[in-house]
């Protein structure tokens, strides 16, 4: 049994994904950010870096819970302890690997900056919207270069890398983005959007059977 401490964001539908995809049973502890519950005491116990995601494996290594935080980190946790969506084979390993790390380095914040100066922000800053937007347009087209001739985006199978990389893509519109301009994207993300693991996952403050 896991405790997931989540809210719905992108980091956050990727953890509800995965252990939907998983079929594990989990409990939802909502951390509403925009009232700061991530800050509390009881959060930053868990995580001390208060953001989410963050799970508590209540079955972790030596029969002792143990606690995960950075969305990452707990997909190669799951990936690794269920033995799924994470390839034991070393090249294959380290190409999901590689585009986990794509999304975690590029992807994840270069959206996040988009999505920050396109609607969030208070002021409008010409100079940040044309930067985030460009890089934003520009890690898209790696997508869809290297989704031109493979149904998934590592190892040639559906892995953590493909539940990383989707929930930011479901954005597209808060980007500036049609997926109509990246039709191997699209191919790929209507795949996934079918899925009903990952339909669930999208709405992660959803009590699981529901």
């Amino acid at each position: 049994m896991y405790d997931v401490y989540s809210w719905s964001t992108s980091n956050g539908r990727k953890v509800h994904i995965m252990l939907e995809e998983l079929g594990v049973d989990y409990t939802i502890h909502p951390i509403e950010i925009g009232r700061g519950d991530q800050f509390t005491p009881e959060f930053t116990a868990i995580n001390p870096n208060q953001k989410i995601p963050a799970i508590v494996d209540n079955d972790g290594p030596n029969g002792k819970a143990f606690k995960v935080f950075e969305s990452g980190a707990i997909l190669l946790y799951l990936g690794e302890k269920h033995g799924q969506f994470y390839p034991k084979e070393i090249t294959k390993r380290y190409e999901v690997l590689q585009w986990l790390m794509f999304q975690m380095g590029g992807v994840g914040p270069m959206f996040g900056q988009a999505h920050h100066f396109r609607r969030s922000s208070g002021e409008k800053v010409p100079y940040a919207i044309e930067r985030y937007t460009k890089e934003t347009r520009r890690l898209w087209s790696v997508l869809d270069a290297r989704l031109a001739d493979r149904n998934w985006i590592a190892a040639d199978e559906y892995s953590i890398a493909d539940i990383a990389i989707f929930p930011w893509c479901a954005r597209f519109e808060w980007q500036g983005i049609s997926l109509d301009e990246f039709p191997n994207v699209k191919r790929w993300y209507q795949t996934l959007e079918a899925r009903p693991a990952v339909q669930t996952g999208m709405v992660p403050m959803q009590p699981r059977g529901t």
